[in-house]
C-alpha cells in the first residue's frame, strides 16, 4: 500500500489540485471527489486482476495490466501494447512533471537553480533504484506515512484556525460545481473538465499504475489487495487533495482564470503568481506567522511527494521490462530504463512547467486509454472473486483463493500455490 500511495500521492495532490482551482474554479474540487468514487471501483478491478494473474519471476512478484491482459485473453501481443505504452510513459513522459514541480518549489523556497535541484534528485533517485524493488518498497514505507501525516496535520491546523469558514467554503465548492455561483457560472464546463482531469492525475485510478505494486503484495486472496487499493484512492483524494484545496480556499490564496492561456481573471488574489504549487505555498505562509514557513514546508512536502512518485514510476517501468524481455536482455533493458528515467527527470527539472505537464498528460492518456478499454472486458473475474471473498468472510473464514474452484483460468501463480 505504501508503494501504491507513493505513486498516487505526488505532484497532482499539490500542484494539480491548485491548478484545477486556477482553471476550473472551486467547483473543480467537487468533481475531483466524484471521480474518486469511480476511481476506487476502477482501482479495485485493476488491482484484483493484478493479483489473480500475477507471476513470480527471479524471486520477485510481477503483475499489472500487461500481465492480466495477456493471461485473460491468451494473446501476448495485446499485453505488449500496454507494456510498451507504460514503458514510454513511466520512463520518460511522466517523470518530467514530478521533477519540474520539485525544481519550481525549491526555487521558490531557496532560490535554488533548477539544474541543481534536477541533479540532486537524479543522484538520490539513482542510488535507490539500483537497489531494486525491495529498496524502493523500504524507502516508500518510511517516507510515505511521514510525509502524508505531516502535510495533513498542517492542513488540519489551518482548517481549525478557519473553522468558522467551513460552511462558506463547502457552499462555494458545491455552488461552483453546478454553476449556481454567479461568479463561476461561466466556467462550469471547465470545473468538470479540470476536476476530472486533475482528479485522475492525482489518484491514478484507471491509469494502470496501481496494479503493479498491488501484484507485489503477499495475500491469501486477491480481493484483499483490491480493497486496499480502492481505499488508497479515497486516502489520496479525500485526505491529501482535499487538504490542499481547503488550505488554498480558506486563506483565499488563489487566482481563477477564464480559460487556460486567455489571461482574463475571474479571481486574482495573487497577481503575477503562476497557477500551481505557489498557491499552496502562499496559503501556508498566510496561515502561519513564521516568515517563509509555508514556502519551505510545501517545497519539502512536494519534494517527498514527487520523489516517491518517481520511484514508483521506475518500479512500474521495470515491471513492464520484465514482461517484454527475459534473461540478459531484461538486465540490459533495466539499466537502459534507469538511465532514461534519470535523463527525463533532469529534463523535466530544467524545462518550463507547460512542457512538463504536456508530456505528463500524454503519458497519462496513452496508459488510461489502453487500460480502461481492457478493463471493460476483464471485469468478470473480479466480481467472481469478490463474491467468493464475501462468502468466506460471512462463514467466519480468512478467505483463501482457489481459481480452479471458481472457474478462473490461467491464474498460474495461485494454481501452483494451491
Amino acid at each position: 500500500m505504501s508503494m501504491a500511495l507513493s505513486g498516487r500521492i505526488g505532484t497532482g495532490n499539490i500542484a494539480g489540485t491548485a491548478t484545477a482551482i486556477a482553471f476550473g474554479g472551486p467547483g473543480a474540487i467537487f468533481w475531483m471527489w466524484v471521480i474518486a468514487f469511480i476511481g476506487a471501483a476502477t482501482a479495485y478491478v485493476e488491482s484484483t486482476l493484478a493479483q489473480i494473474y500475477k507471476e513470480k519471476k527471479n524471486g520477485v512478484y510481477r503483475g499489472g495490466p500487461a500481465f492480466y491482459i495477456h493471461k485473460y485473453t491468451g494473446k501476448r501481443w495485446l499485453g505488449m501494447i500496454f507494456a510498451v505504452a507504460a514503458l514510454i510513459a513511466m520512463s520518460f513522459l511522466q517523470p518530467t512533471v514530478q521533477a519540474n514541480a520539485i525544481a519550481d518549489a525549491m526555487y521558490n523556497a531557496f532560490e535554488l537553480p533548477h539544474w541543481v535541484s534536477g541533479l540532486a534528485v537524479c543522484i538520490i533517485l539513482g542510488l535507490i533504484i539500483v537497489g531494486g524493488v525491495k529498496r524502493i518498497a523500504n524507502a516508500a514505507s518510511v517516507i510515505v506515512p511521514f510525509m502524508a501525516i505531516a502535510y495533513i496535520l498542517v492542513a488540519a491546523i489551518i482548517i481549525f484556525m478557519n473553522v468558522d469558514q467551513i460552511p462558506t467554503v463547502f457552499s462555494l465548492i458545491f455552488r461552483s460545481a453546478f454553476g449556481a455561483d454567479e461568479m463561476f457560472a461561466g466556467i462550469l464546463g471547465a470545473a468538470i473538465a479540470w476536476g476530472v482531469k486533475r482528479g485522475i492525475y492525482a489518484n491514478e485510478a484507471g491509469q494502470g499504475t496501481g496494479p503493479h505494486p498491488a501484484a507485489a503484495a503477499e495475500v491469501s486472496h486477491p480481493v484483499k489487495q483490491g480493497l486496499v487499493q480502492a481505499a488508497s484512492v479515497y486516502l489520496d483524494t479525500f485526505l491529501v487533495c482535499t487538504a490542499t484545496a481547503f488550505m488554498v480556499l480558506f486563506t483565499g490564496m488563489y487566482n481563477v482564470q477564464e480559460g487556460e492561456g486567455k489571461g482574463n481573471f475571474i479571481v486574482e488574489n495573487l497577481p503575477g503568481v503562476e497557477a500551481g504549487t505557489a498557491f499552496t505555498q502562499h496559503a501556508v505562509n498566510a496561515a502561519f506567522p513564521i516568515e517563509g514557513f509555508g514556502t519551505i514546508f510545501v517545497a519539502c512536502a512536494l519534494f517527498f511527494f514527487a520523489f516517491t512518485t518517481t520511484m514508483a514510476y521506475y518500479y512500474i517501468a521495470e515491471t513492464n521490462v520484465a514482461f517484454i524481455f527475459d534473461g540478459n536482455k531484461q538486465k540490459v533493458m533495466i539499466r537502459v530504463v534507469q538511465v532514461v528515467i534519470l535523463i527525463a527527470t533532469f529534463f523535466g527539472a530544467v524545462h518550463p512547467a507547460e512542457s512538463a505537464w504536456t508530456l505528463g498528460d500524454i503519458g497519462l492518456g496513452i496508459m488510461v486509454w489502453v487500460n480502461v478499454i481492457a478493463l471493460l472486458f476483464l471485469v468478470k473475474p473480479t466480481l467472481i472473486a469478490l463474491k467468493d471473498y464475501e462468502q468466506q468472510k460471512k462463514a467466519g473464514q480468512d478467505p483463501v483463493f482457489n481459481p480452479e474452484k471458481l472457474g478462473i483460468k490461467n491464474a498460474d501463480f495461485w494454481m501452483k500455490r494451491k
